[in-house]
């Protein structure tokens, strides 16, 4: 599995994420449908093939499976994406210690505001913005940024100095995503050539991508200009041919070089 540098975050991760987050809504998921058992069993299975990278969220209740993959795992060794719905700083102030607390780690690897879909958002959110600074600032957390569902959140993302991660959705077929790919993938390039990490979600369209999943995959590598991509994962045959794919991808369209 090839390591990339995420942005200028510190932190190195595989091209490709374990994602726990299928249809991931109301403490919920098709991931964590598997049982805490189930998935952190599939989330050590990912690590032995070479993915270090695992996306969680809040919503999604994964952070119990999570915790339990990491009594398996060195926690040094795996980069980990959780989220938050919380929009005040005290709420955030207060969920940053509960993850800590759920996910049995001294420090947060990522945390985004989850599900960003209005222009101004930093104007609406300056006080869990300033939280998650906070937090950084206390060593509680590495890096912060967002999850965008709108296009004009994500174009918002890409010009504010703030944010450090974007999780933005993007496919080959505009399947579920903000905007077409022709109006997607300009942002996208602004915000790695600027320097911030960005991962890809939707990859596969929410499944209406997967009769051709190489095609998929393969779009999304030959921009050069996202780091990794999280795919919500099931079944172990599905792990083991996204590892493959992703691999021959990951050498045929390595990261352009950033000016």
């Amino acid at each position: 599995m090839d390591y990339v540098d995420f942005g200028q975050t510190g932190l190195k991760v595989s091209r490709l994420s374990t994602g726990t987050g299928t249809h991931g809504w109301n403490h919920r998921s098709e991931q964590t449908d598997l049982g805490i058992d189930g998935l952190a069993n599939f989330l050590r299975a990912a690590y032995d093939l070479g993915i270090n990278f695992w996306d969680s969220a809040d919503q999604y209740g994964s952070h119990p499976h999570v915790a339990k993959a990491l009594q398996d795992v060195p926690r040094n060794r795996v980069v980990i994406t959780t989220k938050t719905t919380s929009r005040t700083a005290e709420e955030v102030t207060q969920d940053v210690e509960r993850f800590l607390r759920e996910l049995n780690t001294d420090i947060l690897d990522i945390v985004l505001l989850h599900c960003m879909a209005k222009r101004d958002w930093p104007r609406q959110y300056r006080g869990a913005m300033e939280a998650l600074s906070q937090a950084k600032e206390q060593g509680k957390v590495r890096a912060v940024g967002i999850s965008c569902h709108n296009f004009d959140a994500l174009c918002t993302a890409a010009e504010t100095d703030w944010v450090e991660v974007v999780l933005a959705r993007i496919n080959f077929a505009g399947v579920n995503m903000d905007a077409e790919p022709s109006d997607v993938v300009p942002v996208i390039q602004r915000m790695y050539d600027s320097g911030k990490a960005v991962y890809g979600m939707k990859v596969l369209g929410c499944g209406e991508l997967t009769q051709d999943v190489q095609k998929a995959i393969e779009y999304v590598f030959q921009l050069r200009a996202v780091h990794a991509i999280t795919i919500g994962m099931k079944r172990r045959e599905s792990l083991y041919e996204n590892v493959r794919i992703v691999e021959e991808m990951a050498s045929k369209y390595p990261l352009t070089a950033r000016e």
